[in-house]
């Protein structure tokens, strides 16, 4: 996972002041992990986020893992804080709040089989392997594909398959795709994963210019084929690279 943050607008900063703020009093008489759900689920209140069935599902699934098996040793001591967490290679995992809401966009059933573009830390997937009945994630950096195998399998998701490659082309030969998440931030959508998203699916993906130019768009198919894009708000990503950065703008 390469999410950096979620970045909201004044007022939404100063109501979360407050929020943030009481969960930090009821850190006193939580343990960690409680405790950076806590936040996640106040900044969640506090925000723009509809506090619907997949919100819950999303926390749900977060509350029975341990953040801390998906960070390299060093970091585990912060492993409960809600904020990213660098994993190596120049790479991050995302805070919790922003695999939630990403989580939640995709509304995800158990009979769906999701494709994740980004495996950073295997964290996501995991999130994802709770509610879903196949995940199916890409890695462009191999040694963090291998890393997050690992992860998982240690940790038994049986339902998670990793694959070391350039995310751009997805996984064509699972399409199609319930859901689609990509966790990097990218000049335009790439088509092959459009193409992968399985009509009436729900894509997740940062799309932006550069760094500080990017917003987090849910992209939806319809049963007709049309394509639909709507912007959740302003995110901070690290780059999506390979092919999407050598392809002309459209």
């Amino acid at each position: 996972m390469k999410a950096f943050r979620w970045m909201g607008g004044l007022a939404a900063a100063i109501v979360l002041f407050g929020a943030l703020a009481a969960a930090s009093n009821a850190e006193t008489s939580q343990d960690p992990r409680a405790a950076m759900m806590h936040k996640v689920e106040l900044r969640g209140k506090s925000g723009r986020i509809k506090q619907d069935r997949y919100w819950h599902d999303a926390l749900a699934a977060m509350t029975k893992l341990d953040r801390a098996d998906f960070v390299p040793s060093d970091q585990r001591i912060s492993a409960y804080r809600d904020t990213p967490l660098p994993i190596g290679f120049e790479q991050t995992i995302s805070d919790p709040f922003v695999v939630a809401v990403m989580t939640s966009l995709l509304r995800i059933e158990k009979s769906d089989r999701i494709l994740e573009i980004g495996t950073g830390s295997g964290y996501q997937a995991a999130v994802l392997a709770g509610l879903a009945l196949d995940v199916r994630t890409v890695e462009i950096v191999e040694p963090l594909a291998q890393r997050a195998s690992e992860t998982l399998a240690r940790l038994c998701f049986d339902n998670v398959t990793v694959r070391a490659g350039d995310g751009y082309d997805g996984w064509p030969d699972g399409a199609p795709y319930d859901a689609i998440i990509v966790t990097a931030g990218t000049p335009r959508i790439p088509q092959p994963l459009l193409d992968q998203l399985k009509p009436g699916g729900r894509m997740v993906i940062p799309v932006g210019k550069g760094f500080w130019d990017e917003q987090l768009f849910l992209v939806t198919k319809s049963r007709k084929n049309k394509v639909t894009q709507k912007s959740i708000g302003p995110v901070m990503f690290v780059d999506f690279t390979g092919k999407v950065r050598g392809q002309p703008q459209r």
